[in-house]
């Protein structure tokens, strides 16, 4: 399998990274724990979570998924076998990207995940209300205490992208080597406008999350009547639409003709974007997720690439 290295500094990943969110939500421990043995099992590497997830789940506080991936970091011994993403500033118990905030934090974050050291270290959400050289500083002190391998920035924009790139520069402080934008099929236009020519003229890690567009990509959800029950519900709704419905013909005519499923061929597609290190993707169930993890060996051709360019645009 084809390995990835994330920046100039980021560690070597393989091309896809397994979603952490359904950690303590829609996957028990149980089921985490067998996910994650498969993921490591088929020789991949790494994995991405957040303080945050899973706070919007009913009897959820914040810091389940953490929670669940400290244990089976300690039950399995497979820390040095794994790259653990986790990141900061979007939970309301740890809001913000303040130089306090990020100290507290990140203590919470390892304590959680049951280990001394962060390989990737995001900004989960731009704070405005907060200096980029106080966040840098920050940051650069848990590189330099070798709390944290390497930094990385969610849901930043080109712009502050670039600002925060300048400041580490100026002053002499670690920078943001990896991003994570939303990006998928149906997710284009903010990532490919506004965020690629920088990660390529920069050399970042590209990470992006949503793959499958909560699942919309997959095929399951043909119409609003398809989301009764469905926890991801809130997430889905924005994507029945003429748009939407278009990139799902597309997926399940290439599928027919191919026999991969739309899943695949959306993250494969994913796979094929020039500056994209590798997406991440949940799965809930171990058929779901090894039919995932074979997306990295379909190989589209420049037909279906420009089909489902047209069918997106």
């Amino acid at each position: 399998m084809e390995m990835r290295k994330l920046g100039r500094c980021g560690p070597t990943i393989a091309p896809l990274v397994l979603g952490g969110n359904v950690f303590g939500w829609t996957a028990d421990e149980t089921t985490s724990f067998a996910l994650l043995d498969r993921f490591v099992e088929r020789g991949f590497n790494a994995i991405d979570t957040a303080d945050v997830y899973s706070a919007w789940a009913e009897g959820n506080n914040g810091g389940e998924s953490e929670t669940v991936l400290g244990r089976w970091l300690k039950h399995r011994g497979r820390r040095k076998d794994v790259i653990i993403m986790t990141k900061v500033g979007m939970w309301e118990a740890h809001k913000g990207l303040s130089a306090d905030n990020i100290r507290v934090a990140v203590e919470s974050s390892l304590r959680r995940l049951q280990t001394d050291y962060i390989d990737v270290y995001f900004a989960h959400l731009d704070d405005q209300t907060t200096p980029l050289e106080e966040t840098l500083e920050a940051f650069s002190r848990l590189v330099d205490a070798g709390k944290v391998r390497c930094l990385g920035a969610s849901n930043y924009t080109g712009e502050r992208l670039s600002a925060a790139l300048r400041c580490a520069a100026e002053h002499g402080l670690a920078r943001y080597e990896v991003i994570q934008p939303q990006y998928n099929l149906y997710d284009r236009a903010d990532y490919e406008q506004g965020l690629a020519s920088h990660a390529q003229q920069e050399e970042l890690g590209v990470v992006s999350y949503f793959a499958l567009a909560s699942g919309f990509l997959t095929g399951k959800y043909r119409s609003q009547e398809d989301l009764q029950g469905s926890q991801r519900a809130a997430f889905l709704q924005r994507y029945f639409n003429p748009r939407g419905d278009r990139i799902l013909k597309a997926l399940e005519d290439i599928a027919a003709q191919t026999n991969a499923t739309p899943a695949q061929l959306s993250l494969a597609w994913l796979l094929a974007q020039p500056a994209l290190s590798a997406p991440i993707a949940s799965a809930t169930r171990i058929e779901q997720l090894d039919q995932i993890l074979d997306a990295v060996e379909l190989q589209l051709s420049e037909d279906v690439l420009r089909q489902l360019d047209e069918a997106s645009a």
